[in-house]
């Protein structure tokens, strides 16, 4: 049996199996199969824990545009810059945060708030352009 056929019979709840497997065949590597767990890989190395990272493209791609509450007012309305705003971001906070269609933080357009606590939100796709985003207080 050759190392490519012992790869391709590995479970996928052998995580660490399968990843020593992927890097044992190279054309099957795990980001060719499962390109969401490579991006949130990305995201999840871009974003420390404390910050938010936010894209201004889907699937965490671009220079990420970083927040943390060193740089952030709690409770304040940031407008981000009017170029790009923001497709996808990963909230790392500890804290609630809103993000907002409307770059006044108005509740007149979309807006959705997503937690932090944990392991915090990872939204690889927003359903809107987020202009301007609040992070809460808890």
């Amino acid at each position: 049996m050759t190392r490519t056929t012992k790869c391709r019979n590995l479970t996928l709840t052998v995580t660490a199996a399968a990843l020593s497997c992927a890097a044992l065949t190279p054309a099957h590597s795990a980001s060719a199969h499962h390109p969401a767990r490579t991006t949130a890989a990305k995201a999840l190395a871009a974003c420390a824990a404390g910050e938010l990272c936010l894209w201004d493209r889907p699937d965490f791609r671009g220079k990420p545009h970083i927040r943390d509450l060193s740089n952030t007012d709690i409770d304040s309305c940031v407008v981000l810059p009017a170029k790009g705003g923001a497709q996808s971001f990963v909230n790392r906070t500890g804290r609630p945060v809103t993000t907002y269609q409307s770059n006044e933080c108005a509740e007149t357009g979309e807006f959705d708030t997503y937690p932090g606590k944990g392991k915090g939100s990872y939204t690889p796709e927003s359903a809107y352009r987020v202009r301007a985003f609040k992070i809460w207080e808890r």
